[in-house]
């Protein structure tokens, strides 16, 4: 049997960690909320750019962005987003593997290919598959820190770009539910054209059609910097909320097993202190009677 004092203090550590692993989840929650509201709030504003490259796209038959030449080597960059800490499950194991099994997929494409890692956590366990990694950001430690994680990653696309990289994907865990998420690719480069062409189907929001009198490809350039911008700040948001969505579960489960622990050891140790009061009452008792027993 332990002693009391022992006990005492491992009920008070468990005591002691049940209150951290409280905290932790209710900070998860609130920033699953913050991360959420940072995707939705570009919604209006990616639907608008959008717009803009289908009023551009409209009127012209003729490519405004130039193909790859075809004796050209193909090169392929992956950015991908994790976290820099743990208690979040298999959040990092998970995107790893994915962005592994499509580079694994594709790997006779692509004579040369680049990784970025976004949060220090996923750089190493792409690294410990054998993959280097030449570029790693820090994740983003709040929603306002997020636009300039996004303008490093665009400074380092526009870098592939000038050496010849004409295909980027963005892999980040997409937030589905308060404490569920899944893995998913987003092609950033070659940009479908196509899609924003097909908008003309939907019906305009105002009763004319905008005209512009700036100089079509420079439009279209500048057009196109703020979708790359939306589409990797939505993937560097989704990715946040995901990853607290992720430590929410493991706290979830942290503070269950907490519960069930701190119930069995605060059974042993009022057992325990019963016996220790028994014993006292019995050692008492028992002198009692050896002094009655002399007189």
């Amino acid at each position: 049997m332990e002693s009391l004092e022992r006990l005492r203090g491992q009920l008070q550590s468990l005591e002691q960690l049940h209150t951290i692993v409280k905290t932790m989840k209710a900070m998860s929650a609130a920033s699953i909320r913050q991360y959420e509201k940072a995707a939705v709030s570009l919604a209006d504003y990616y639907h608008t750019v959008e717009l803009g490259l289908h009023v551009v796209l409209r009127d012209t038959k003729e490519p405004l962005i130039p193909s790859r030449p075809k004796h050209e080597p193909q090169r392929f960059a992956a950015i991908v987003f994790g976290s820099d800490h743990g208690l979040c499950g298999r959040f990092n194991e998970e995107i790893t593997t994915y962005t592994l099994n499509y580079i694994a997929s594709t790997a006779t494409h692509w004579e040369n290919r680049f990784l970025l890692a976004v949060g220090s956590r996923v750089a190493a366990s792409l690294e410990q598959a054998d993959e280097s990694v030449q570029t790693h950001f820090l994740a983003p430690a709040a929603a306002s820190q997020i636009t300039t994680t996004v303008q490093q990653i665009l400074l380092k696309v526009d870098e592939w770009r000038e050496h010849g990289v004409h295909y980027v994907s963005l892999f980040c865990n997409q937030h589905m539910t308060r404490d569920r998420y899944r893995s998913i690719r987003i092609d950033l480069l070659p940009v479908n054209l196509h899609h924003f062409r097909l908008l003309e189907k939907r019906p305009w929001p105002s009763r004319k059609l905008p005209v512009f009198t700036m100089e079509r490809q420079q439009l279209m350039a500048k057009l196109l910097r703020q979708y790359f911008f939306v589409s990797i700040f939505r993937a560097c948001a989704e990715s946040l909320a995901s990853e607290h969505a992720s430590r929410l579960l493991a706290m979830q489960s942290a503070e269950r097993n907490l519960d069930h622990r701190i119930e069995e050891l605060t059974l042993t140790f009022r057992r325990a202190r019963q016996n220790a009061i028994t014993s006292e009452l019995l050692d008492v008792v028992s002198g009692f009677q050896a002094i009655t027993s002399r007189m």
